[in-house]
């Protein structure tokens, strides 16, 4: 049978489906919060000093530039301190918290062993039905979440999404060990993803590498009922300083390459907010004055994978993050893992 489609009075074409338009991700809300106890150096030298741990302000300062840092009280949790920075998220974004179809929160200290503390906290947001799961890179999981949420919105597999960081590393701290807990706090970022046709999160980029997994681990687990192995956290605070500085010029590079941009295009540098030295490093690999890099370290200490969006939250409502500015965020981590996002705001 030969068709004869001249004579038909329909196009070829229109038998044919549409080209789907471009479908990309945007941040339209951020939040953060800090749970009320702070602590600043003095007052925690204080309190090691009670055990006989010697350190001081100074001595904290000059190695990482921190000053003071949040503690959660004893009971409260990771979904407790995702929940108030997920709902100023949410108002800020001007959206019903029913309209969030994914919820991915970025976490190393989540409630329990399970369920997540993303499907926690989707109950405490009062909402049902769409996806929640945690994502577990500890300083590097916010990037990483992020990341996933932006692949999801841009196939359609989702449309509003829930990005939190939120730790409460305080639970993890040796506190004989002065080189690793007077590096950290507890504390909680968010921000809302919304489907657009304009282009918000512009590249990503993902890495990992197993075999420099001892240099910052909590090696210890949950079997037969006990903890076993050491469940608090361990660092070689040189190894990581010498890694850290190079894979994060080395993907902000690559980010930038991605997107078609340059280091000149790099309004605000958010990096994860470690140590001051890790931070000035990769500013000036990257040839961006300090005045350019959102710094909360200092008043935060390290927050892990909260440390991002808590400090991208501050600049944001501080004024200094506006609408239209290019925005780099990186994050390195446990694992070893580490990654960077490039997002026009």
């Amino acid at each position: 049978m030969t068709i004869n489609l001249s004579a038909t009075n329909t196009p070829v074409s229109a038998s044919l489906p549409a080209a789907s338009a471009a479908r990309f991700a945007r941040i339209i809300g951020t939040g953060s919060y800090l749970p009320p106890r702070r602590l600043s150096n003095a007052e925690l030298a204080a309190q090691l000093a009670a055990d006989g741990i010697e350190t001081s302000d100074e001595w904290i300062v000059e190695r990482t530039g921190i000053h003071a840092r949040h503690f959660a009280d004893d009971g409260v949790t990771a979904s407790d301190l995702a929940l108030p920075a997920a709902q100023a998220a949410i108002a800020a974004a001007g959206i019903a918290a029913a309209e969030i179809d994914l919820i991915i929160v970025a976490t190393s200290t989540p409630d329990m062993v399970f369920p997540s503390t993303a499907c926690l906290l989707q109950h405490k947001l009062g909402i049902a039905g769409g996806a929640a799961f945690d994502v577990q890179a500890v300083c590097s999981g916010f990037v990483y979440a992020l990341t996933v949420a932006d692949s999801m919105i841009r196939t359609g597999a989702a449309s509003k999404a829930l990005v939190v960081g939120a730790e409460v590393f305080s639970r993890i701290l040796d506190f004989k060990d002065r080189t690793t807990c007077v590096l950290f706090g507890d504390g909680a970022g968010a921000v809302v993803l919304s489907a657009s046709d304009m282009p918000g999160i512009l590249a990503t980029e993902l890495h990992a590498d197993g075999k420099h997994s001892g240099i910052l681990c909590v090696p210890g687990h949950v079997s037969g009922g006990k903890v076993s192995g050491d469940p608090l956290l361990k660092m070689d605070g040189q190894a990581v300083f010498k890694l850290a500085v190079g894979v994060l010029e080395k993907v902000a590079r690559s980010v930038l390459e991605k997107a078609g941009r340059s280091e000149e295009d790099i309004d605000w540098l958010i990096p994860h907010q470690a140590n001051i030295r890790i931070m000035q490093g990769t500013a000036k690999k990257l040839k961006l004055p300090l005045d350019k890099v959102v710094v909360t370290v200092d008043q935060h200490g390290n927050t892990s994978a909260a440390s991002i969006p808590l400090a991208l939250d501050v600049a944001v409502r501080d004024g200094r993050v506006k609408a239209g500015d290019t925005v780099m965020l990186e994050g390195v981590g446990g694992g070893f893992t580490w990654g960077a996002v490039l997002l026009d705001f």
